[in-house]
């Protein structure tokens, strides 16, 4: 079961603050799941070759190929704030 702990500090990793009733539910719900792992963690895979899909799925893709684009003036041209030829975002990531 995972603990109250380690949901305030998952919260927190998240940025998300939780009631008392989320942290309950939520400490429930990822204690399933880490159970429902250890159980896969039982089956011999061996013989399984690794899959990055579970469906036999294949992207088909254009070549990589250069062709026009826009002048950073045309993709500029709407940006709220900008610097020579960039735009300018407020900053979301903080110093740890």
């Amino acid at each position: 079961m995972i603990t109250r702990d380690e949901v305030l500090h998952i919260a927190k990793l998240a940025k998300l603050k939780l009631t008392e009733e989320e942290i309950a539910l939520l400490q429930e719900q990822l204690g399933r799941i880490l159970e429902y792992f250890r159980q896969i963690e039982k089956l011999n895979t061996e013989h399984v070759a690794p899959m990055k899909h579970v469906l036999d799925v294949h992207t088909i893709l254009r070549p990589d190929e250069p062709r026009p684009s826009v002048s950073p003036e045309e993709a500029l041209q709407n940006a709220p704030r900008r610097q020579e030829n960039y735009f300018v975002v407020p900053k979301v990531v903080e110093k740890a």
